[in-house]
């Protein structure tokens, strides 16, 4: 696994993860290359090129396969006007509502609640 870090000044506030590359993603995810693709595309799973290698946050993966909750979220904020990395750093960062980042609250199984803040975002 790679550690990226991200250019952001809010670097310190984003929940620690590792970063996957698309060759990671295809081996953590135990599908083809076209497969990851569409599963980016499709809004499935959502990446940067921060560090200059497109990748995605290995916390988005849960089991093998992307997080179930990712998708309508990452829509959501898209639908709000975000850029993938504003995407990616909302989801990372402290949210102040939730009293933890969106993403652990996802993996906890709060959907509704971060989809509902995510939506008055826009």
């Amino acid at each position: 696994m790679s550690a990226l870090s991200g250019n952001d000044e809010n670097a310190a506030a984003i929940t620690e993860t590792s970063w996957l590359t698309m060759p990671e993603l295809v081996d953590a995810l135990d599908e083809s290359l076209g497969r990851v693709r569409r599963l980016i595309d499709e809004h499935y799973l959502i990446g940067s090129k921060r560090s200059g290698v497109f990748a995605v946050p290995s916390v988005f993966i849960v089991d093998g396969h992307p997080l179930p909750s990712l998708r309508g979220t990452i829509i959501a904020l898209q639908d709000a006007g975000f850029s993938d990395d504003e995407v990616i750093d909302w989801l990372l960062a402290s949210e102040e509502t939730l009293g933890r980042s969106p993403i652990a609250a996802l993996l906890a199984g709060h959907k509704s609640e971060v989809r509902r803040i995510a939506r008055t975002l826009a």
